[in-house]
């Protein structure tokens, strides 16, 4: 458990002292930022245990929060984290940010039946109740429901004094960039502007790039030892593990991947192959992942020729969007379709998944 006496700055140098992570100049710089949301949060605190806390019934005040924005692998997630764990607070959370708009569209869909005028207030009200701190993995904008109601309801949330420390790879005016009727969506870019200190982290290492150079990413055949391989990637690019399964919404339907963290998801070839699944779908989880793992690619033939083409579009829109595979397969690309229909235009398919095991894929 980490010492609450501890600075953020004390924690990160003594994790740096242990090996636990790599010291870097750029992230090191940004917990000063941090260090005085998780002093505000932790002396409002102290002050509503006292005999007058909360005596009138008046919504604190947030602390300007913190947009922490940068290119994918950069440790935004691991400073994220640190701080998240260390605010001696309660009331927070931590949770990516798709996950959170699928519980407050379907929070939304509940307030609507009762037939209240307002359905974001109830909403808003019931979050800010309960969390004094809310820390987002990876906020984007992409679909045009989410763009709608964020406005409102973060004016909401700060308004009843909860603070909000996100991660995201845009900085904030590319929100929601070429949306469908994006000068609406504006005023919640003046908004975090407003309301949250935005920051760049500068480093020129990207620390998810440098976990996989010089490592394998194609692991075959799919046995024990492959899987105990990928364990070890998964642990190392997650920090220990992940958060459990994300869930996104594609023309209001579910699409879940089994687990996440960071940016980094895994499943199995059959949870994203046997399933229903199209382009969309597939595009959906590219802009939603950095890294995915998809682990018991089975060799493919006309008994499993649905589960095929699916499989060749996954690759095609992880290919294009530029997500970094690491895989366990039956065969070597070349192997996993040498007959039946099919198997021609899956020549493409091997080559792409040649090509992504290269070390700088994935790279801008």
């Amino acid at each position: 458990m980490t010492d609450a006496r501890e600075s953020l700055t004390e924690i990160y140098d003594r994790k740096v002292a242990e090996g636990t992570i790599r010291p870097d100049a750029a992230q090191r710089a940004l917990l000063p930022e941090f260090e005085r949301i998780r002093a505000a949060l932790e002396e409002d605190g102290q002050k509503k245990k006292g005999f007058l806390g909360g005596l009138f019934g008046k919504p604190p005040v947030a602390p300007k929060g913190l947009y922490l924005w940068g290119g994918v692998g950069r440790g935004k997630s691991m400073l994220m984290d640190l701080f998240h764990e260390a605010t001696a607070i309660e009331a927070k959370r931590r949770v990516h940010f798709h996950a959170f708009m699928q519980e407050v569209q379907a929070a939304l869909h509940a307030a609507r039946k009762t037939g209240v005028d307002d359905a974001i207030r109830p909403v808003a009200v019931d979050i800010s109740s309960k969390l004094r701190l809310l820390s987002f993995d990876e906020m984007q904008i992409t679909d045009i429901a989410d763009a709608m109601i964020v406005g409102r309801l973060f004016q909401m949330l700060f308004e009843r004094g909860t603070c909000v420390v996100t991660t995201s790879n845009r900085v904030p005016d590319d929100l929601y960039k070429d949306g469908l009727n994006r000068p609406l969506f504006l005023p919640f870019i003046d908004l975090l502007k407003a309301r949250m200190e935005v920051r760049e982290i500068e480093s020129e290492t990207d620390y998810r790039q440098h976990r996989l150079e010089g490592a394998r990413t194609y692991f075959t055949p799919a046995n024990a030892l492959a899987r105990a391989e990928i364990d070890g990637i998964w642990r190392e690019l997650t920090g220990g593990g992940g958060d459990g399964p994300l869930t996104l919404t594609v023309n209001n339907r579910p699409v879940s991947l089994p687990d996440h963290r960071s940016g980094v998801a895994r499943a199995s070839f059959w949870e994203l192959c046997s399933r229903p699944l199209g382009p969309a779908d597939y595009l959906a989880i590219a802009k939603a992942v950095r890294v995915l793992i998809v682990e018991e690619i089975p060799h493919l033939s006309a008994e499993n020729y649905n589960e095929a083409k699916r499989f060749v579009t996954l690759i095609d829109a992880l290919y294009e969007g530029k997500v970094r595979l690491i895989c366990s397969a039956a065969d070597e690309p070349e192997r996993l379709y040498v007959e039946g229909a099919g198997s021609f235009e899956f020549e493409r398919t091997a080559s792409r998944l040649r090509e992504m095991q290269a070390a700088d894929w994935g790279q801008a």
